[in-house]
């Protein structure tokens, strides 16, 4: 809404700052950091009143007993706090902020069912399979139908971009909104997987994020996609202030998230967390560069896939000591902050490697 101030330039210059793309994701990232460690501390508590507290696997890492009884549910912290973000300084009549809201908003409440469920009406299933992929399946199939009838660039509807080539791209023809659907799906569920030890996947979402930040800013600037060689969308710059609010949000949980954590986010936000990610590289056209900025998020869903299969297949015999990848390290001894700080390090020279793609042709 602070957009809309540069309207009065004409009575005071300085106002004029408020259009420029950078200078309100810069305001979205403080904006939700410092209102996620305004009101993290008052959330935690209120959480804490209603004892919605982690329940502890016994199946799973023995350092992990010691969570027993953390307070989670805490991705409304980061919801809420990225929302507010995103209302203050996004252009609200954006199509891509409307379509990233409505994303995050049905992926969020499918998360938080999930938890109500386990979590204040102790049900252990939480809500049903058949619940949670529904609401999938409809935010994907509506995201899809949206950009199918108003895609982010017409003249490029279904072409796939392969990046680090000289503007080769796949033609998908109906093919191509399937892949959207499991693009949208898939990140959703790949995050919710790597939230599994304290500060891992908020902590990899900012490294994602930032990457998507770059790349929007870059594919909605006309001038800076011809330069780059990247195909031109327009308004996408301001996905750029929706995932600075999302990075700040992030940054304000792991103020209270990170090793030894005080809440956990719980599927309240992992879910929507990983759909908004996806429907960013969707609508800048930079699919293919989502397998290696979330390369984290990947390399998590593929060691579950491998230990599924390997255990059906081959006798019950399995892959790694525990799935997902995160767990495995831990079982071989490394301490899960170490397991962590290792994962972001390799998040960030994910991004960075995502990032060379925009150079190196």
């Amino acid at each position: 809404m602070l957009y809309y101030l540069h309207e009065f330039r004409d009575f005071f210059s300085p106002l004029n700052v408020f259009q420029y793309i950078t200078f309100r994701a810069g305001g979205a990232v403080v904006t939700s950091f410092l209102l996620s460690l305004a009101f993290g501390p008052w959330l935690i508590r209120k959480l804490k009143s209603y004892k919605i507290a982690q329940v502890q696997r016994t199946d799973g890492p023995q350092t992990h007993l010691a969570k027993q009884g953390t307070t989670t549910m805490g991705g409304l912290l980061i919801f809420l706090t990225m929302m507010a973000g995103t209302l203050l300084w996004a252009r609200p009549d954006n199509r891509f902020i409307l379509l990233l809201a409505f994303v995050s908003v049905v992926l969020a409440f499918t998360g938080w069912m999930d938890d109500y469920k386990k979590l204040v009406r102790k049900d252990p299933r939480g809500a049903s399979s058949g619940f949670k992929f529904s609401l999938q399946i409809f935010t994907a199939v509506a995201a899809a139908v949206y950009l199918a009838v108003s895609p982010p660039n017409p003249q490029f509807a279904n072409l796939l971009f392969v990046p680090y080539t000289k503007g080769l791209m796949l033609d998908l023809g109906l093919l191509y909104a399937a892949l959207v659907m499991l693009i949208i799906i898939g990140s959703s569920n790949a995050v919710n997987l790597t939230d599994g030890l304290d500060g891992l996947a908020a902590g990899t979402i900012v490294f994602a994020a930032l990457t998507f930040a770059v790349v929007a800013y870059s594919a909605g600037n006309v001038k800076i996609a011809s330069y780059l060689k990247i195909i031109y969308v327009e308004g996408a710059g301001e996905i750029t202030v929706f995932l600075a609010a999302m990075i700040g949000a992030c940054l304000g949980f792991l103020w209270f998230n990170a090793y030894p954590a005080e809440v956990f986010m719980g599927d309240t936000s992992s879910l929507f967390l990983g759909g908004a990610i996806g429907v960013s590289a969707i609508a800048v056209k930079q699919e293919l560069l989502l397998p290696v900025a979330g390369g984290i998020f990947l390399a998590e869903t593929l060691s579950v896939i491998l230990q599924m299969g390997s255990y059906k297949l081959r006798n019950k015999k399995r892959l790694f000591l525990m799935a997902p990848l995160h767990h495995h390290f831990e079982l071989k001894g490394v301490a899960e902050s170490k397991v962590t700080i290792r994962f972001w390090i390799a998040g960030i020279m994910l991004m960075l490697l995502a990032l060379s793609s925009l150079k190196i042709r």
